[in-house]
């Protein structure tokens, strides 16, 4: 299933550029990007190494800043909020899922999930609380800690983390990366129904190909920039791109 946008972005950058080093040793990690992320989709995006993805995705997660343009989560412009609004921002209205999972070695998987509402001082909401941990099919395993669990579960906790605060949007980064097929196979189709079921939006950043074939939209970066886009994308059809991207001598984007 595939939700057509038709409400305000998610989030959305704006002329967003960012650099790291000076002189010679600049690099320009994003170089005026301007891009939507729909609301109520799930999107990956894609690129060679050093693309500039990771920093894409940071940037819209207020985790780190650009040199100029504009970031927004919702309404909320991410560039003119003080330190305390953007912590309160990263806290309500954002999820980050981590491809090292980032629990806690010495809290159960339950205490995992409830950790950044602990930290805020809030109460999970019974019911949402319930939707997910179904949804993750974790019922069983809440007691148990990390090392009791398999990297899929883990995962799962981390996912379950993400969501259990309802927030406006889920950032994903290579979620699927240190984990074996079937396994990365089950946290895909969570997120997947996270976005069909529930109406989350959810945002990956990935380099696979059949990870990018259960999302609604591929974006494809290069050199900083946004250089394609897929909809409904295939696994043949974000091989076909990702081959195009690599031929210097290729001009145009493939898919739309």
């Amino acid at each position: 299933m595939t939700v057509t946008p038709t409400a305000a972005p998610a989030a959305r950058v704006v002329h967003l550029t960012k650099t790291y080093g000076t002189g010679q040793a600049l690099v320009r990690a994003l170089d005026d990007v301007t891009l939507d992320l729909h609301a109520r989709q799930f999107t990956a995006v894609m690129g060679p190494s050093g693309s500039g993805k990771s920093t894409l995705m940071h940037c819209c997660a207020a985790l780190d800043t650009g040199d100029s343009g504009s970031v927004f989560i919702g309404d909320a412009d991410l560039t003119t909020l003080k330190d305390k609004a953007l912590t309160r921002l990263r806290r309500d209205e954002v999820g980050f899922v981590f491809q090292s999972f980032n629990l806690v070695p010495t809290l159960t998987a339950k205490e995992n999930i409830l950790l950044p509402l602990s930290i805020a001082g809030r109460k999970p909401d019974p019911e949402w609380y319930d939707t997910v941990i179904a949804t993750v099919g974790l019922g069983d395993r809440l007691d148990h800690k990390p090392s009791e669990l398999s990297g899929g579960q883990q995962q799962r906790v981390a996912v379950a983390r993400a969501l259990v605060s309802r927030p406006r949007i889920v950032f994903a980064d290579e979620p699927t990366g240190n984990l074996d097929s079937r396994s990365g196979a089950e946290v895909l189709d969570l997120l997947r129904s996270a976005v069909d079921q529930h109406g989350q939006t959810v945002v990956m950043v990935t380099h696979d190909p059949v990870a990018a074939s259960y999302t609604d939209r591929v974006v494809f970066l290069a050199d900083g920039k946004v250089v394609d886009e897929l909809t409904h994308p295939t696994r043949e059809q974000v091989l076909e791109t990702m081959a195009r991207m690599s031929d210097p001598g290729a001009v145009g984007p493939v898919h739309r």
